[in-house]
């Protein structure tokens, strides 16, 4: 069904274009124009002057002229020419990326898409609050991402500075560089940490899972006395400043290495990988706790005596019908409690030895005595590896939501 507009429905569109489309999208421009103006040198009054003449008359071409797709490809031509010409390459890139915030900024605001999200019958400052919050928000998030982001184009850097050298900055290839890379994968000195981390790691993620899940269980049984009083035991951890446990872990876990040394005739190379691994396991057991009973809060009891009623014995019950429903939440603890270890460095200076560096070891004391740029290559390597495993956890809650779904409860 086609909609045929009236005389006065075309004059209000075009006068809301020039009273609200264009100033917003003007100001937005100006902001912009501010941030690329400082880039290419140009100054503030310039970039905030042109930014704001290419905004206005963007928001207006597009608005009145242009369907939303072609508007918003014309506007990433239109700055990325104009950045190509005051800027190079790099520059460029950079205008066709404000062409297309401020193509989408004009069609958001021509089209009516602000108001997506609230009623219909919602008044002005209840849809500026809703697009605040919303504003808020993703800067927020880009207080969050931007040092993780800024990190990764400079492990490239075909220079020993941990800043962006001009050749960078101009995207020009010779700039660039894998040689951080290479040192990180054939240098002695961070391959052995490597090595530990991944020896470390996986047997203190699977003591933390075997014990958490346990007292997980165990605590989410209604007839255990204190449970509340023994979760906080279990999860404090998590709340008291890691320096402290590490402290008490040294005098702890010196002793028991002590023990195994002189009693077991333990290497004292094997019982620094034991106490560092048993202290990693002990900081994991929070998360996997935590994860589990989550997810056993839709779990159905029913399930467990009915399998006891057909002569299940309590360790098949556990692994034939309980174990696969809470299984997602199991590996998403136990995932957390990988990243905990894998990441720590403050526990395993006070309890591990020479011999049982890690790599956030490696890198910290990189950074005290040597700056070296393949830190920043471990840092990404690492940010990588972090962001795999969250999705799988993030997989892993989902799938666990759904079965929640299923259940008979």
């Amino acid at each position: 069904m086609t909609t045929h507009l009236t005389a006065a429905d075309k004059a209000a569109a075009a006068d809301n274009t020039w009273t609200f489309t264009v100033p917003l999208t003007a100001a937005f421009g100006a902001v912009l124009g501010v941030l690329g103006g400082q880039a290419a040198g140009l100054g503030v009054m310039t970039g905030l002057l042109a930014g704001a003449v290419i905004g206005a008359a963007l928001a207006y071409a597009l608005a009145v002229h242009l369907p939303k797709r072609t508007g918003r490809w014309v506007a990433i031509g239109v700055c990325g020419v104009l950045g190509l010409v005051l800027g190079g390459v790099a520059g460029g890139l950079a205008g066709a990326i404000l062409g297309a915030l401020l193509g989408w900024c004009a069609y958001w605001l021509s089209t009516g898409a602000y108001r997506a999200g609230v009623p219909p019958y919602a008044t002005t400052g209840q849809v500026l609050w809703h697009n605040s919050f919303k504003l808020i928000c993703g800067l927020i998030f880009f207080f969050l991402i931007a040092p993780i982001i800024t990190i990764i184009p400079l492990s490239f850097n075909a220079q020993d500075f941990f800043t962006f050298t001009p050749e960078m900055l101009a995207l020009d290839p010779a700039g660039y560089s894998l040689k951080h890379y290479e040192d990180f994968f054939t240098n002695a000195d961070w391959l052995r940490p490597m090595q530990n981390s991944l020896i470390i790691a996986p047997f203190a993620t699977i003591i933390s899972v075997s014990l958490g899940t346990l007292a997980a269980i165990g605590l989410s049984q209604s007839h255990v006395p204190f449970r509340r009083g023994i979760m906080a035991i279990l999860i404090s951890p998590m709340i008291v400043p890691l320096i402290i446990s590490a402290t008490g872990m040294f005098f702890f876990y010196s002793q028991m290495g002590l023990w195994m040394e002189e009693t077991l005739g333990i290497s004292k190379s094997l019982s620094g990988y034991i106490k560092v691994i048993l202290a990693h396991a002990a900081l994991g057991i929070p998360f996997v706790i935590i994860t589990v009973t989550a997810t056993l809060v839709g779990f159905d009891n029913s399930l467990t005596r009915a399998a006891a009623n057909m002569g299940a014995t309590p360790v098949t019950t556990f692994f034939k019908v309980q174990m696969p429903l809470i299984l997602p939440g199991v590996i998403s603890g136990g995932l957390f409690a990988f990243i905990t270890s894998f990441d720590e460095v403050v526990v395993v200076l006070f309890v591990g030895a020479a011999a049982q560096k890690t790599l956030p070891w490696q890198m910290f004391t990189g950074l005290r005595e040597q700056i070296s740029p393949t830190i920043l290559a471990v840092a990404t390597v690492l940010v990588a590896i972090s962001i795999v495993l969250l999705t799988v956890v993030e997989m892993l809650r989902r799938r666990s939501e759904r079965l929640r779904g299923m259940s008979p409860a």
